[in-house]
């Protein structure tokens, strides 16, 4: 067992960490203030593979583990963790299209969305269908060699900003559950799809987020992703790595706000001292750092076991998106705390931060959601001995 990162995984960390620094950091609180979705910085992440970190190579991506993945999103988070968390939600729907389109499918769009210049959102949840996901009610019916799509998708990144759906729809009957769920490849500018307002968000401004309605939309049966009735499945091995994903967005915001309270505490002065040097505070942050490391860990040994196809692999994944997206919005929290009322002000990022952070204990999945997964697993007789 071997908990140091190889000089690949080094390079690669490092090379994130400099685009980061070069071109989110500059530009991250311009683009949530006015809520600019920074296409052209995307595309720049595109060229250095960063679109299509995992997704396979016949489709232009690089195919990395799950665990390298994570090293690059975690140096982005750090100073932007929006405009990151959409670049991990678009490698999601890029990876299924890369690996369940057909060959046609995989070949219009594959390259187009790995390079970054076409991009993809991720259509799951509904109105009426959020935790509940195999509740969903979108329909999509055989037309001889067509599909058409009729219903609404809600609280979907990128909606109307970006170029294809990776769509979940039901092709089975209404009671017909999870089973009953497919998936689809759906342009984004299809005839019958139109878009709703953007949302006003507390945070994640650097992204739209709007509900999509689909009135019969129809596309080529070759859209189908996989087979008839296997939607949901796709659907729930997009979200092992999609929670991965957002526990390391959570844990690169931290780490960017534990090092503007490093900073602080010892630039700060209060009733002639630093700040760094009163105990109370020193406390905090070995209980911020603590944390921090723990939930960077969890989330390691998550994206091995995903990377590594074990059994127990989902439940790790929950586990690790429940612990790292509340330690992580702590860290952001204290962090602010430590900063006063500074931290309060947009001058300084820990608002940002802390508004970025707050959503990913919601989404893709809600940490509820996650206890619910944990368990179930942690109820059956092995569990005690598999789950350690």
């Amino acid at each position: 067992m071997n908990f140091e990162l190889s000089e690949d995984q080094r390079a690669f960390a490092d090379t994130a960490r400099q685009f980061a620094a070069a071109e989110l950091a500059p530009h991250a609180a311009e683009w949530d203030a006015q809520a600019i979705f920074p296409r052209e910085a995307i595309a720049k992440a595109g060229e250095l593979g960063f679109c299509g970190l995992y997704t396979p190579e016949n489709a232009g991506g690089l195919q990395l583990p799950r665990l390298d993945a994570t090293l690059v999103f975690e140096e982005m988070a750090a100073v932007d963790p929006s405009t990151t968390a959409f670049i991990t939600i678009h490698n999601m729907a890029t990876w299924m299209l890369g690996t369940w389109a057909t060959p046609e499918v995989r070949a219009e769009w594959g390259e187009a969305l790995t390079s970054g210049q076409k991009l993809a959102s991720y259509a799951l949840t509904e109105p009426g269908a959020g935790s509940d996901a195999a509740s969903l009610t979108t329909r999509a019916d055989k037309d001889g060699d067509h599909y058409v799509i009729n219903g609404a998708k809600a609280f979907i990144s990128g909606a109307g900003s970006t170029d294809v759906l990776v769509l979940m729809a039901r092709t089975g009957t209404p009671d017909s559950g999870a089973k009953g769920i497919s998936a689809f490849v759906v342009p984004a500018n299809a005839p019958g799809i139109s878009y709703g307002k953007k949302e006003a968000k507390m945070g994640w401004n650097s992204q739209p987020t709007r509900v999509i309605n689909f009135d019969n939309v129809r596309i080529p049966a070759n859209h189908l992703l996989g087979h008839e009735g296997e939607g949901f499945k796709i659907a729930m091995k997009g979200l092992d790595g999609g929670r991965i994903n957002i526990a390391t967005c959570s844990i690169g915001a931290a780490q960017g706000a534990l090092t503007h309270a490093q900073q602080y505490l010892q630039e700060r002065k209060q009733f002639g001292k630093q700040l760094a040097s009163f105990q109370a505070l020193q406390f905090k942050l070995a209980d911020m750092t603590t944390e921090l490391v723990a939930a960077r860990q969890m989330v390691r040994l998550a994206a091995s076991k995903l990377d590594a196809g074990a059994a127990d692999a989902s439940t790790y994944c929950a586990m690790a998106k429940r612990f790292a997206t509340d330690a992580g919005f702590m860290v952001c929290n204290e962090a602010l705390q430590l900063h006063g009322g500074y931290g309060y002000l947009r001058d300084f990022p820990l608002e940002r931060l802390v508004r970025d952070a707050r959503v990913h204990q919601i989404l893709e999945g809600t940490n509820e959601i996650m206890r619910v997964i944990i368990a179930r697993r942690m109820l059956e007789a092995d569990a005690p001995e598999a789950i350690r």
